[in-house]
C-alpha cells in the first residue's frame, strides 16, 4: 500500500467511527444486557419441624456450599410512555458439596449428629422485576420514584451419606429437603446521569421494604451502582455493584422457618439500546 495514503485511510477509518460515538442520553426507549455475574451469597437458613424450632445452619460454613460463583444473567427495560419504565432480570445459580459436620443439626424435623457427612444441594432461581416513574428529567440526568419485586425459588436438600459412626447409609434412605418461594418487594429511587456530551452514563437505585406478606414477615434492603460506557450509538458495556439483604420469617407449607441472605456481587454485561 502507498504510505502516503495510510494516513488519510486511517484519518477515514477514525472519522467514520466517530460517527457512531454519539452522547449517550440518560434515559434509553428499550435496552438489553447479557453478561455474567460474579455473586457473593451469604446464606444462613433454619428449617423447623413440627414440634421443635430447627438449628440455624451456614451454608458455607456448616455445608461446605461455595458461597462465590460467576454465573449468567439477562435483564431488558422497556420505556413505553415517556417517565414510565419496566424492566425485568435473570439468573440461576445452584451449589452441591460433601462435608463431615462438626455439631449436631437439626434440620426440618431431622437430627444429624456430629461427625456424619452429609451432601447438600443448593438450588436458587431469581426474577427480578422493577417499575420508575421519572418525576425528574433534565438535559443530563434522572431521577424518580421506583418500585422493585424480586422472586426467590430456593430449594436446599440435604442427604445423610455416613452417620456419626462411620457407617455408610443408603443413598436417599435419610434426607431432607425445603423449598421456598420468598418475594422481597422494595420501594426507593432511582437515578441516571450522563456527564455534559459524554458516552459515559451512570446509574444508582436503592429501595427498602418490611412488611408480613402471606405468612412471610420480611426486612429487606437494596442497592446498586452502575457504569455504562457507549463506544458506539447502539452497543456498549456495562458494570453494577448490587447488594440485597433479606432476613424472612416464613410459615408456610413448603418451608416453615427463618431465611437470612444477603445477595450480592459484580455484574459485566453487553448492553443493546436504542
Amino acid at each position: 500500500m502507498n504510505t502516503r495514503l495510510a494516513p488519510l485511510l486511517a484519518c477515514a477509518a477514525l472519522a467514520a467511527a466517530a460517527q457512531d460515538c454519539r452522547a449517550v442520553e440518560p434515559l434509553d426507549t428499550f435496552s438489553a444486557r447479557l453478561g455474567g455475574y460474579v455473586t457473593d451469597f451469604d446464606t444462613k437458613v433454619r428449617a423447623d419441624g413440627q414440634t421443635d424450632d430447627g438449628t440455624r445452619i451456614d451454608l458455607e460454613r456448616d455445608l461446605g456450599l461455595d458461597s462465590s460463583n460467576t454465573i449468567a444473567f439477562a435483564s431488558v427495560a422497556w420505556r413505553p410512555w415517556e417517565r414510565h419504565e419496566f424492566g425485568l432480570a435473570y439468573y440461576r445459580d445452584s451449589a452441591d458439596a460433601r462435608r463431615q459436620i462438626d455439631r449436631d443439626i437439626e434440620f426440618d424435623g431431622e437430627i444429624y449428629e456430629t461427625s456424619s457427612t452429609l451432601r447438600a444441594e443448593l438450588d436458587l432461581e431469581t426474577y427480578d422485576i422493577y417499575y420508575v416513574y421519572w418525576g425528574l428529567d433534565r438535559d443530563t440526568w434522572v431521577m424518580g420514584p421506583r418500585l422493585g419485586l424480586v422472586w426467590y425459588s430456593i430449594g436446599l436438600d440435604l442427604e445423610l451419606e455416613v452417620d456419626a459412626n462411620g457407617n455408610p447409609v443408603g443413598s436417599g434412605s435419610v434426607g431432607s429437603s425445603v423449598s421456598a418461594d420468598l418475594p422481597a418487594p422494595s420501594i426507593g429511587g432511582s437515578w441516571r446521569w450522563v456527564p455534559g456530551g459524554s458516552d459515559w452514563r451512570l446509574s444508582a437505585d436503592v429501595g427498602y421494604f418490611a412488611a408480613d406478606i402471606d405468612n412471610i414477615d420480611a426486612d429487606i434492603t437494596f442497592g446498586r451502582f452502575g457504569v455504562e460506557w457507549f463506544p458506539w450509538e447502539n452497543w456498549g458495556a456495562s458494570l453494577d455493584y448490587t447488594l440485597r439483604r433479606i432476613d424472612a420469617d416464613a410459615e408456610r407449607n413448603s418451608f416453615d422457618g427463618n431465611f437470612r441472605f444477603i445477595d450480592s456481587g459484580l455484574r459485566l454485561g453487553v448492553v443493546y439500546r436504542f
